[in-house]
């Protein structure tokens, strides 16, 4: 019985000695390389308007096909200073939106065919599959970093002016 348990105790070592010897041997991992965030590409400019008056203009980023409506400000982890992105659909319709591979808490402004504001979906949850849908028929959408349009103090009824290229 003593020799059989010396045998396994052997056993044990002869094992687990090369096992140790690999873990001291492997090379420490390298954290993981974090992807840069797709660039931001100014393709028009973007007024908030009330009444007569322009609160705030913007840079924006246009998504104007189906892919780049699907792609959205999906997987970016910056998005610069008093920039957005506008949607542009075909017609109006009650719009669904999600963040599914968005990193970054955005607004999310829906405007009906008449670029008049319906409702904000103020703060979304990053990577949420969970629909933002719009108060009615949207034709237009903009998005903008978090607490963005707080600061702004956009309500309902007001509403947005755009161009394609460069200054109004």
């Amino acid at each position: 019985m003593r020799r059989s348990a010396t045998l396994t105790a052997l056993a044990a070592l002869a094992v687990a000695a090369p096992l140790a010897g690999c873990a001291q041997e492997d090379e420490p991992t390298a954290p993981p390389v974090a992807r840069p965030s797709i660039p931001f590409e100014v393709e028009g400019r973007l007024s908030f308007v009330r009444g007569a008056d322009t609160l705030r203009t913007i840079d924006v980023e246009i998504a104007d096909t189906d892919s780049t409506r699907q792609r959205g400000l999906m997987e970016r982890t910056e998005i610069p200073p008093e920039t957005g992105m506008l949607f542009v659909f075909p017609g109006a319709q009650q719009q669904a939106f999600y963040m599914a591979n968005t990193p970054r808490s955005l607004d999310i402004q829906f405007y009906g065919p008449d670029s008049t504001l319906l409702n904000i979906a103020h703060g979304t949850t990053p990577y949420s599959t969970d629909n933002v849908l719009s108060d009615g028929a949207a034709q237009f959408v903009v998005e903008v970093p978090a607490g963005y349009s707080r600061r702004l103090g956009l309500v309902e009824g007001d509403r947005i002016t755009w161009s394609a290229g460069g200054a109004e």
